[in-house]
C-alpha cells in the first residue's frame, strides 16, 4: 500500500513519467527517509512547475521577441500617422498653389483685354502697329505696357515711403536704402523700354505709353536730363559750392550729349527721306532696293532710344553722387510728383468742358 506522499505526488504529476519510476524504486527503504525524499522531491517539482508557469503567463522582458514585435508596431504606425499628415498638408498647399495661379491667369487675361481695347483705338484712329489685320496686338508691346502700369504704381507706393521718411527724420543709412531703391526702380524701366524697343521702336518714340502731358515733353522716348535737372535744382538746396560746380558741369555734359543724339537723329531723319525718293519713279518696281535700304536705316532707331535711356541713367547716378543722401531724396520725391502731376494734369485736360461743335 503506498503512502500518502506517494498517493499526493502521483495525483499532482500524473503527467511526469520519470519521477513517478524514481519514486518507485524506493519502495523498501525506510519509510521515515522515503516520505522524507519524496516531499524533498515534491517541492522541487513544485518550485519547477510554478517557475515554468510564471515564464510562460508573466510579463516579457526587454530583450524577449514579443516586446520588441509590439514596439516596432507602433513605430510603424507612427510613421504611418505622420506620412498622411505630410500628404495632407501638401494636398493642402497644392491646392492653395493652383487657386493663386487660376486668379494670377484670371488677372492677366483682363490685363490683356484691357491692353488690346487700348490698342485698337489711338487718337480714334487704328494702330496697325499694336493691332493687326487679324485682330491680333504685339505681345512685346502689351507686356510692356502691363509692366508699365505696375511700374507707376510702385513708383506711386515709393514716393509715399520717401515723403514719410523725410517727415520723420529717419537715419541716413534707412534713407540711403529708400534712395537706393528709388534709383533702381528708373533703371529697370530703362530695362523695360529696352526690350519694348526690340518690339516696335516707332511705338516707344512716339511716346503713346504715356500720357498727352507727358508727351509734350517727350524726347527720343523720354524725359531731356538737363531739363529735368532744372526742374529739379531748388529741390536740392542748400548746396555747397563744390556741389554747386558739379551739378552744373552733369548739367552741361548731358546737354551736350542730347545735342549730340538730336543732331544724329536729323540726319538719319534725312537719310530716310533721301532714300524713299526712287531715281526712276516710272519703272515698276523700282523703289524695292530703296525700301531694303531704308529699313535698314531703320535699325539705328533702337540705339538711339537706348543711348538716351543709357544717358538718362547716367544723370540719375551722377547726381545721386554728388548730393548728400538727403537732398538725393528730396530730388527722386520732387522727380516722382513732377511725373505725378504731369499725368494728373493729363486727366484734367482729357476731362475738360468742351463747347459743342
Amino acid at each position: 500500500m503506498s503512502s500518502p506522499s506517494t498517493q499526493f505526488a502521483n495525483s499532482r504529476r500524473m503527467g511526469m513519467h520519470e519521477p513517478l519510476h524514481q519514486i518507485s524504486m524506493w519502495g523498501h527503504s525506510n519509510p521515515i527517509t522515503g516520505a522524507s525524499t519524496m516531499m524533498q522531491v515534491d517541492t522541487r517539482l513544485d518550485s519547477k512547475s510554478e517557475s515554468t508557469s510564471h515564464d510562460s503567463l508573466g510579463p516579457s522582458g526587454n530583450g524577449q521577441p514579443e516586446a520588441r514585435i509590439s514596439d516596432k508596431i507602433q513605430r510603424r504606425l507612427a510613421q504611418n500617422r505622420e506620412a498622411a499628415r505630410k500628404s495632407r498638408l501638401r494636398k493642402k498647399a497644392y491646392v492653395q498653389q493652383l487657386e493663386t495661379s487660376r486668379l494670377k491667369l484670371a488677372e492677366m487675361e483682363q490685363e490683356l483685354e484691357r491692353a488690346r481695347q487700348q490698342g485698337l483705338y489711338v487718337g480714334g484712329s487704328l494702330d496697325t502697329a499694336r493691332v493687326g489685320f487679324s485682330g491680333t496686338i504685339n505681345s512685346g508691346i502689351a507686356t510692356f505696357e502691363m509692366e508699365y502700369g505696375h511700374w507707376v504704381e510702385e513708383q506711386h507706393r515709393q514716393n509715399c515711403e520717401l515723403r514719410n521718411a523725410l517727415q520723420a527724420h529717419v537715419t541716413d543709412i534707412e534713407l540711403r536704402i529708400l534712395v537706393e531703391s528709388s534709383l533702381n526702380h528708373y533703371y529697370d524701366l530703362f530695362r523695360m523700354k529696352a526690350d519694348a524697343a526690340k518690339a516696335d521702336v516707332f511705338y516707344l518714340m512716339s511716346g503713346m505709353w504715356r500720357t498727352s502731358a507727358e508727351r509734350f515733353f517727350l524726347w527720343i522716348g523720354g524725359f531731356r536730363p538737363s531739363e529735368l535737372l532744372n526742374v529739379l535744382m531748388p529741390h536740392f538746396e542748400p548746396l555747397t559750392d563744390q556741389q554747386l560746380l558739379d551739378v552744373c558741369n552733369l548739367r552741361q555734359s548731358s546737354q551736350q550729349a542730347e545735342d549730340a543724339l538730336s543732331q544724329g537723329m536729323d540726319k538719319l531723319q534725312q537719310t530716310l527721306a533721301q532714300s524713299m525718293v526712287s531715281s526712276d519713279s516710272a519703272v515698276a518696281g523700282s523703289c524695292r532696293p530703296q525700301m531694303a535700304e531704308a529699313v535698314d536705316k531703320l535699325d539705328s532707331l533702337e540705339n538711339f532710344v537706348n543711348q538716351a535711356d543709357h544717358l538718362r541713367q547716367q544723370t540719375l547716378r551722377q547726381m545721386s553722387h554728388i548730393l548728400t543722401t538727403r537732398q538725393a531724396a528730396r530730388g527722386l520725391l520732387a522727380l516722382g510728383e513732377y511725373f505725378h502731376r504731369l499725368r494728373a494734369l493729363s486727366s484734367l485736360w482729357a476731362a475738360r468742358p468742351r463747347e459743342p461743335a
